[in-house]
């Protein structure tokens, strides 16, 4: 066996095992909570940027 063959045996069992311990829900909710960090901060830079121009 070539030592690359070894290397690329080894990342795919592990991103197997990795992907293996995720569940749809945990995406989701982890999608979910960015988008609304992200809008938060959104708001939050607007509405400083008001309070400052005042």
């Amino acid at each position: 066996m070539k030592m690359n063959d070894i290397r690329m045996g080894t990342l795919g069992g592990t991103l197997c095992s990795i992907w293996a311990s995720f569940s749809l829900g945990d995406v989701l909710h982890t999608i979910l909570m960015a988008g609304l960090g992200t809008l938060v901060s959104y708001l939050t830079s607007r509405l400083l940027g008001r309070l400052r121009r005042k």
